[in-house]
């Protein structure tokens, strides 16, 4: 089976990474294509396109290639031609499906204030195996993995989607599953995102209710989710200049502490991060705050600044060597279905059961432990500066005492390597990307076992056994510390960067690369700066938009509270530059909303009756049409046919040919549930055409009055959450 796609015809959030969680695959992509952008033999196929490729690095590069040749969501190229237009967008669902319970049990669908029944009263539990399905606007995302629905099943599994077109509704289709019979759908949950708080973690029951009609709603269970929704504006690198040059003035880490202490914003780690990533200054920052900390006391174990940023930057630059670390061992231990117990109070036949588990145990502790040490030399460069730097500090602070402690150098590195990034690992491996979903209570008792011999052996301690029954791993322990320190010592010498080497699919990636600057050196300024940036794809003006964004709504009732002191001169300057972004932003919006206001009404006077122009095209036209009956485009987003229209100078230019009407839309009801923070369980029946909405409603039209001061003022409603 073979098609063609056309790449010229797509948006750029046609284009994105797939979840692991549909083919259990790590560096995939997918292409969605509407009808009229592909070719196929059979012209029925309208499913996404999947592309796989060899490694991270290889799929980073085709998917900022692919999409230089498709279309930016841009907006307002009137007003800035030179830059490509206004502003772009940006959109993300940040969603965690935790647990489920009741599911099976079916009911009436009841009003929150029914909720409140007692627990002697709820059903008996049905036997069956569940898993979701993860749709935005109708069009399959990811998936959870299969879970027993007795009792409430726990999955715990996140789904980050990100680079989305224009959304509506976000649904959950759980599946009930049973031996020799095909799934079959057990209910659904829908989440109405054009209304949904944007920028803030919303986590509560939701009721899954059966496939039927409105009036008829029949509740088969609850599943607890935990959703962010982000939407934000992005403007041209240069907007954010000054507040570049007031970020680059002091070190990261300390914008990261302020942030923490006195905003209390904890959210922006990665982030800021990803910006000094960007101006090449992370390790050297980290390092910087390393000397400061580094004192020899528990600040190796504690949560501070210096430990956290020292995790995000093992996860950062640290996936591929995790992977290859403890991978697929995990993955073999689980498929196995392993069950280790030591503990003669937890096994049926007491110590002799035990002595066999302790077997057991050892031996898959010399498993995990020969491949951690096997792939050592793969520890990348940044995380060998970083691990030398703890390292060599450690030895100043204890030079005078440098022989009864000559084991606390290696112990400061192990407790980042290992009780910060390995061990945690071992234990969550789904966290870490390393197995979709929670393993059962068996095979997560043995992790834990696991977890805690590596951690002991990482400690250079094997002396101290805080449990009388793991006494027994003393030998293994004994007999690993050399190679503990030895591997210490590799992964805390900084070697030559050897990544850049010619790999066997260096030819094919630097003819990506090279094809890639070529096309974008001839781009206007918001269509280059849409294209991540390689190796990390990165996007510079995106993550100082999200920085703006949460610091606006932090920072209000910060400095309402308490009059700015002087040592707050440095963070008020920085909300100062971020509010100055955001007056820049309106400024921008309230234009382009007057123009197509004014545009609008031009039509409407000169145009009266539909047009059937087919040269324009819906932007999204590759999602499903609007279920609610509203567009999923943002309040201040352009006609479909201004979006379509391209500065690219290489690629085929669609020119105006006539006029074309507004467009219409035909309402229909729906049943949408949405987040109430004073109840346990989310449900509400809203019907688009009632008189009265409930006050959690925002409106996203997209007609915007230019004379309506209140509506100016509030024309970030929906795309910018305070």
């Amino acid at each position: 089976m073979w098609c063609t796609a056309y790449i010229h015809l797509l948006n750029q959030t046609d284009i994105r990474e797939a979840s692991t969680s549909l083919f259990f695959r790590k560096n995939c992509l997918s292409i969605h294509c509407a009808a009229g952008k592909r070719w196929a033999p059979s012209s029925g196929i309208d499913e996404p396109i999947y592309l796989q490729f060899s490694s991270t690095t290889a799929c980073n590069a085709w998917l900022a290639l692919l999409r230089s040749y498709a279309l930016p969501e841009i907006y307002g190229r009137w007003f800035f031609p030179t830059e490509g237009g206004s502003y772009r967008m940006w959109r993300q669902v940040d969603l965690t499906v935790i647990q489920g319970r009741n599911l099976g049990n079916s009911k009436p669908f009841e009003t929150l204030h029914d909720d409140d029944n007692d627990s002697a009263s709820e059903p008996d539990p049905i036997d069956l195996d569940v898993y979701c399905d993860i749709l935005l606007s109708e069009t399959l995302c990811a998936r959870t993995t299969v879970k027993k629905g007795i009792g409430s099943p726990q999955w715990h599994e996140i789904f980050l989607l990100s680079d989305l077109p224009p959304f509506e509704s976000l649904d959950i289709w759980v599946w009930r599953e049973k031996k020799l019979f095909k799934p079959s759908i057990l209910g659904s949950v829908r989440i109405a995102l054009n209304n949904f708080p944007r920028g803030e973690a919303i986590e509560g029951w939701f009721p899954v209710l059966q496939n039927g009609s409105i009036a008829s709603d029949i509740q088969v269970g609850e599943l607890r989710l935990k959703i962010r929704v982000d939407e934000e504006i992005i403007l041209p690198s240069s907007t954010y200049h000054k507040l570049l040059e007031t970020f680059n003035a002091r070190n990261f880490l300390d914008w990261m502490a302020e942030f923490e202490t006195k905003l209390k914003l904890k959210s922006l780690g990665s982030q800021l991060m990803a910006i000094s990533i960007a101006n090449n200054t992370a390790i050297e920052q980290v390092q910087e705050i390393a000397n400061r900390e580094v004192d020899g006391s528990q600040s190796c174990e504690g949560n501070t600044i210096l430990t956290k940023i020292v995790e995000l930057c093992m996860k950062w630059y640290g996936k591929a060597f995790l992977e290859a670390s403890v991978g697929p061992v995990i993955r073999r231990l689980i498929a196995e279905k392993v069950a280790i117990e030591v503990d003669p109070m937890r096994t049926p036949k007491g110590a002799k059961e035990a002595e066999k588990g302790l077997d057991l145990l050892i031996y898959w502790c010399q498993e995990f432990w020969k491949q951690i040490y096997s792939v050592r030399e793969e520890c990348p460069p940044e995380m060998r500066r970083l691990f030398c730097t703890i390292r060599e500090l450690v030895e100043e602070r204890f030079s005078g005492a440098f022989q009864e402690k000559r084991d606390l150098r290696w112990q400061g590195v192990s407790a980042f390597c290992f009780l910060r990034f390995i061990v945690p690992a071992i234990l969550n491996p789904h966290l870490f990307h390393l197995y979709p979903g929670l393993p059962t209570p068996p095979v997560q008792r043995s992790l834990t076992l696991i977890a805690k011999v590596i951690q002991s052996l990482a400690n250079l301690n094997y002396n101290v056994q805080k449990e009388e029954f793991m006494r027994g791993v003393r030998g293994f322990l004994a007999d690993s510390v050399p190679a503990m320190v030895d591997y210490i010592v590799v992964v805390s010498t900084p070697v030559k960067d050897t990544r850049t080497g010619k790999t066997p699919d260096w030819h094919e990636r630097s003819n990506v690369i090279n094809a890639l600057k070529l096309r974008v050196s001839s781009m206007p300024i918001l269509y280059r700066e849409s294209i991540p940036t390689l190796p990390h794809t990165l996007d510079v003006p995106r993550h100082l938009a999200l920085v703006t964004s949460a610091i606006i709504r932090h920072s209000r009732t910060y400095f309402t509270e308490d009059r700015p002191s002087a040592e707050d001169k440095d963070l008020h300057e920085f909300c100062a530059r971020c509010f100055e972004v955001e007056e820049q932003a309106l400024l921008r919006v309230s234009q382009l909303a007057a123009q197509l206001s004014a545009n609008q009404q031009r039509r409407h006077y000169s145009f009266p009756y539909p047009s059937t122009n087919p040269i324009y095209a819906h932007p999204s036209a590759s999602g499903p049409s609007s279920p609610s009956g509203r567009s999923g485009r943002p309040s201040t987003a352009p006609d479909a046919e201004h979006s379509r229209t391209r500065l690219l100078p290489d690629s085929p230019e669609v020119q105006p040919g006539g006029p074309s009407s507004p467009m219409t839309f035909q309402p229909r009801n729906k049943l949408l549930h949405f987040k109430s923070s004073s109840t346990d369980s989310i449900a509400s029946r809203f019907v688009r055409e009632a008189p009265s909405l409930p006050s959690v409603l925002v409106s996203t039209s997209s007609s915007i009055d230019v004379d309506d001061a209140k509506r100016k003022r509030g024309l970030l409603r929906g795309i910018w959450r305070r």
